[in-house]
């Protein structure tokens, strides 16, 4: 058990000064892989602007203007809102146009009846709340010369669910196969999940995460070795961007850490 913490302790140390080497990069990164997502499918608004309009038009048979009004609705919202999570600007407001957008795809592709798309929607769901948590700490760094009042509890609320909601991902990773690399995979992951939710070494268990889905998603979902007139493509790179966008969630845990409700916080007050 002594060797086991010796262990945990030396990756935290590792962790920790990989950590402090990349702190202004880190959450630029984790903005970064978390619009991609929203980023690649406005620009597969524009530029398949008929076919997606057409889709709407026969998926529902709503007609032409509310099937382009649907479309324009996407695009805009979408682009407008990684524009703003980028800059910085007005990033709630940003973080609400995006939630819109994924409740809207949501009901508009019946997702809400595949238990798979519906598990990375509320994942990606989570990573917005963290980047939402993250813009107020940013916001109460403005005023650090001003008296805090009491603990940021609306922030660690944002952390926690975010942190909860983001465990929907791995869950749609899970392969129930007999084959030992397949096992180890499902137990490592299921464990390092637990422990991001829980928020216990909250950042060493994301940052394994982070490496092992990135893995997963170049290998998995490697969209570009597949030719552009198959539908397989077009769903691996939905795909790929979505995994995407969650492991810039598990970036940004890593960079804010638990927040207050977490395991990693009372063990301070011990």
């Amino acid at each position: 058990m002594a060797q086991v913490r010796d262990v945990l302790s030396k990756c935290e140390e590792l962790a920790d000064q990989v950590l402090r080497q990349g702190k202004y990069v880190l959450p630029t990164i984790a903005r970064l892989c978390l619009i991609s997502t929203f980023l690649e499918d406005g620009i597969r608004m524009w530029v398949q602007w008929t076919e997606q309009q057409e889709y709407m038009d026969m998926s529902w048979g709503c007609g032409k203007f509310l099937a382009a009004l649907f479309v324009l609705i996407n695009l805009i919202g979408q682009l407008g809102g990684c524009v703003m999570v980028l800059g910085r600007f007005r990033v709630s407001i940003a973080c609400g146009i995006l939630f819109f957008i994924v409740v809207l795809q949501t009901i508009a592709y019946s997702i809400l009846w595949d238990l798979q798309f519906l598990f990375r929607n509320l994942a990606l769901i989570g990573a917005l709340l963290l980047v939402l948590a993250e813009s107020r700490v940013e916001g109460r760094s403005l005023f650090a010369g001003v008296p805090s009042l009491g603990d940021n509890k609306p922030k660690n609320y944002l952390q926690l669910t975010g942190r909860i909601l983001l465990a929907f991902m791995f869950v749609t990773l899970l392969r129930f196969e007999i084959n030992f690399l397949q096992i180890v995979q499902d137990l490592a992951g299921s464990i390092l999940m637990v422990l991001v939710t829980v928020g216990y070494k909250t950042k060493l268990s994301a940052l394994i995460l982070v490496l092992l889905l990135t893995a997963l998603n170049f290998y998995h979902n490697a969209w570009w070795n597949i030719p552009a007139y198959k539908p397989l493509r077009d769903f691996l790179k939905y795909d790929f961007f979505q995994t995407l966008s969650v492991i810039g969630g598990l970036l940004m845990i890593v960079y804010l850490g638990p927040g207050g409700v977490s395991m990693d916080e009372h063990k301070k007050r011990w």
